[in-house]
C-alpha cells in the first residue's frame, strides 16, 4: 500500500468507528447534528474539497459534485425532518471505500507492469586500468566493451565477442526457456545473464537498445486512446448533466404537480430525498474507472506475455481482426538462407559463388550473407568497385574491372539479358558478366517449426483470410503457402507492390473488419503503417519495422498473433461486460430511486458495488497467460 492509501483507510477506520460509536450516543437535535459531522468531515473533506475546485474551474458535473450534493442534502433532510444523519456518512465512507479499492486495484496492476518491464539496467561494467567499473549506460559509447557477470542485466545491445552463457529473455519475449550466448552472437538488453561472464561490444546507444525501447512503448501505451475509452469520455460529458437535471426535475416538479393540479400536500422532503437518492446512484464512477482499467490491464498483461501493445486504440482494434498479411522471411521463415544448389554456365561453380560473393560483399541482406558464407577461401574486397544496390532487383559492381550483374530475373530482363529458369524451390540469384549470362545460385530459407500451428490457431481465433506476400519467385512462395496452409500467396513483389495488394485487400474486406500486416524488415515499414493493424516481429525486425508498427512481438514467434488477438478480444468482452453491468444495474435503480422504492443504502450499491465489482472484472484482464 502507499502512503496515500494507508493514510485513507485510517480515515476509513476512524470514521467508521466513530459512526458505530454515535449509534449509542442518546444526543438529539442539533448535538446529534454537529457529533455527525465530525465522521462526515474525516472521510469526506476531500471529495467536497475537489467538487469546490471543480465549480471554481467550471468543471462542475462530475462524481465529487454528485457526492458532495447528494450527501450535504442527506445531511439537511436529517437535521430539517427525519433526525438521521447515518445515511449521509454511510454514502461518502463507502464511496471512499470503493475508491480505495479502486486505487489500489489500479497500483497493483502498474506495479504489475512495472516489475515485468523492470528490465532497463542501472549500470554498465566497464574494464578501466584491469578493473571494472559501474559506470551510467547513458555514457556508454558505441563499440565499447562491456562486462555482464552472472546474474546482471545486459544493459545495451550488442554482440558477445568474449565468453558463453545461458541468456534468460523472458521479461522481454514472455518464454521462459534460456537462451544460449556465444561469440558473434547479438544479445539485446533487457536479457539476465544467468551461468558465465560474457563481455560484449555495444552496438547501439543505452537510449536506443532494446529495453529503452520497449520501456517507452509501454510508458506511452495508455496515450492512445480507444473507440471505447473516447466514447466513455462523451457519454460522462452528457449523461452528468442530465442526470443532475433529472434530479432537479424529480425533486422541483412532482410536488408542484401534487399542489398546482391534484391540491394535496405537495411533499417536498419526501421527493427531496428522492431526487438526492437519484444522484448518488447515478454517479458514473463505476464505466469511468472500469473502462480505461480494462485496457490499462489488458496491455499490460499482454506485456507480460511477449506482446507489445502500443495503444488501447490497437488493442480494440486487434478483436476485429478478419484477414492476416503476413512477409515471408523473418516472419513465416527463419530468415537463415543457406545456399543449396549452383548451376554455372560455362565459369566452374567455385568461380560462379566467389563472383556472386564479392559482388554482394558489403551488402547485409541475409541472401548475400549466406552467398558470403558458400563462397570458399578468403574475399578480396580490394577487387571490386562501383557496387550500387538496386532497390527490389539486386547488385551491379565491377569485379576485377568487369560489369558484373547479381539479382532476379527482372534485373536480368531490364539489362536485355535472357536468364535460364531453375525448377528449384528457393530464391534465385542470378549472375551476369559484361551483360553474359553466366548462371545462377539457389538458396533457400527454412519455415518456422512454429509457423504452421500459428497458422491453425488464426483460423481457430476466427480469422478468415491468411495471405503472404513476398518478393521471392511465385514458385517459393507456393511452396511455403501449400506446406503451411494459407489461404493465399503472391511472390515477386516490390515493396510498392505489397503496399498496392494490401490497399486491395483493405478494399475487399468487410467494413468492420480489420487487416492485420505482419512483418519484419525495412521494406515492410510502408505496409505495416498502411494496414490496420501492423504487428511487427521485434527480436529480428528492424528499427523502421517496429517503429510503423503499433503492436511488436518480442520473441519473432508467429504464435504470439493468435494470441494477441485473443487477449484483444477477452479485454474488449471484459469492458462490454462492464458497460452493460453498470449501466444496466443503475438503470433499474434509477427508476427505482424515482418511484421512491430505492432509499439511499441501494443507492450506495448502485454507485459503490457496482464499481467494486466492475473494477474486479476489469483486472481480470491482466491475467492472459491462458487467453
Amino acid at each position: 500500500m502507499t502512503r496515500k492509501q494507508k493514510r485513507m483507510l485510517i480515515r476509513i477506520l476512524v470514521a467508521g468507528a466513530l459512526m458505530a460509536a454515535l449509534h449509542f450516543v442518546p444526543a438529539e437535535g442539533v448535538l446529534r447534528f454537529l457529533l455527525y459531522l465530525i465522521p462526515y468531515g474525516i472521510i469526506g473533506y476531500d471529495i467536497l474539497q475537489k467538487a469546490f475546485r471543480g465549480i471554481c474551474r467550471g468543471q462542475v458535473f462530475d462524481e465529487n459534485f454528485l457526492m458532495a450534493v447528494a450527501t450535504l442534502g442527506a445531511l439537511a433532510l436529517g437535521l430539517l425532518k427525519t433526525g438521521d444523519y447515518v445515511e449521509a456518512v454511510a454514502v461518502m465512507l463507502f464511496y471512499q471505500i470503493g475508491e480505495l479499492f479502486q486505487s489500489y486495484a489500479v497500483g497493483k496492476s502498474r506495479r504489475n507492469i512495472s516489475q515485468l518491464m523492470d528490465i532497463r539496467p542501472d549500470y554498465a561494467n566497464v574494464e578501466r586500468d584491469g578493473e571494472l567499473e559501474k559506470v551510467d549506460p547513458d555514457e556508454v559509447a558505441v563499440g565499447t566493451v562491456i562486462t555482464v557477470l552472472p546474474g546482471e542485466k545486459v544493459p545495451i545491445d550488442g554482440t558477445v565477442v568474449e565468453g558463453q552463457s545461458t541468456l534468460n529473455t523472458s521479461a522481454l519475449t514472455g518464454e521462459s526457456v534460456p537462451r544460449d550466448a556465444e561469440p558473434g552472437d547479438e544479445v539485446a538488453s533487457g536479457c539476465v545473464n544467468l551461468s558465465s561472464v560474457l563481455k560484449i561490444r555495444t552496438t547501439r546507444e543505452f537510449g536506443d537498445s532494446t529495453a529503452s525501447r520497449v520501456l517507452e512503448l509501454v510508458e506511452n501505451a495508455t496515450s492512445l486512446k480507444s473507440r471505447s475509452e473516447n466514447f466513455i469520455s462523451r457519454f460522462a460529458r452528457v449523461y452528468t448533466p442530465a442526470v443532475v437535471a433529472g434530479a432537479v426535475a424529480l425533486a422541483v416538479l412532482p410536488p408542484l404537480f401534487r399542489m398546482l393540479a391534484l391540491g394535496l400536500a405537495p411533499e417536498w422532503t419526501d421527493w427531496l430525498y428522492r431526487a438526492l437518492t437519484f444522484l448518488v446512484i447515478s454517479c458514473p464512477c463505476a464505466v469511468v474507472i472500469s473502462i480505461p482499467l480494462s485496457f490499462f490491464a489488458g496491455i499490460g498483461g499482454a506485456s507480460e506475455a511477449g506482446v507489445l501493445i502500443k495503444g488501447s486504440n490497437y488493442l480494440e482494434a486487434l478483436s476485429g481482426t478478419d484477414v492476416v498479411v503476413f512477409d515471408k522471411t523473418g516472419t513465416l521463415t527463419e530468415g537463415v538462407f543457406e545456399v543449396t544448389a549452383v548451376h554455372p554456365r560455362e565459369m566452374s561453380a567455385d568461380r560462379l559463388l566467389e563472383t556472386a560473393a564479392l559482388v554482394e560483399c558489403v551488402s547485409p541482406h541475409p541472401i548475400a550473407a549466406s552467398i558470403r558464407r558458400a563462397a570458399k577461401g578468403k574475399l578480396d574486397q580490394s577487387r571490386v568497385t562501383d557496387v550500387e544496390e538496386l532497390s527490389g532487383h539486386g547488385v551491379r559492381a565491377r569485379v576485377d574491372g568487369h560489369e558484373v550483374l547479381a539479382g532476379n530475373q527482372r534485373l536480368m530482363e531490364s539489362h536485355g539479358i535472357t536468364a535460364h529458369p531453375c525448377h528449384h524451390a528457393g530464391t534465385i540469384v542470378h549472375l551476369a558478366v559484361d551483360g553474359r549470362y553466366e548462371g545462377h545460385i539457389v538458396i533457400s530459407d527454412r519455415v518456422k517449426p512454429e509457423s504452421s500451428e500459428a497458422i491453425a490457431a488464426l483460423r481457430q481465433a476466427g480469422v478468415r483470410r491468411t495471405v503472404m506476400l513476398t518478393g521471392d519467385s511465385q514458385a517459393v512462395a507456393d511452396r511455403v503457402s501449400k506446406e503451411l496452409g494459407l489461404d493465399e500467396a503472391v511472390g515477386g513483389l516490390l515493396p510498392g507492390d505489397k503496399v498496392a495488394r494490401v490497399e486491395q485487400l483493405l478494399a475487399e474486406k468487410p467494413d468492420r473488419a480489420k487487416l492485420v500486416f505482419v512483418g519484419d524488415g525495412i521494406n515492410d515499414a510502408p505496409v505495416l503503417a498502411r494496414a490496420d493493424i501492423g504487428i511487427a516481429m521485434g527480436a529480428l525486425g528492424s528499427d523502421a519495422a517496429i517503429e510503423a508498427a503499433d503492436v511488436v512481438l518480442m520473441d519473432d514467434n508467429p504464435l504470439k498473433i493468435a494470441k494477441a488477438i485473443r487477449i484483444s478480444r477477452r479485454c474488449m468482452r471484459i469492458v462490454y461486460e462492464n458497460i452493460i453491468f453498470a449501466l444496466g444495474v443503475k438503470g433499474i435503480c434509477l427508476v427505482l430511486g424515482a418511484m421512491g422504492v430505492a432509499n439511499m443504502w441501494l443507492a450506495i450499491f448502485a454507485d459503490v458495488g457496482v464499481m467494486i465489482l466492475a473494477v474486479l472484472n476489469a483486472v481480470r484482464a491482466l491475467f492472459v497467460r491462458r487467453a
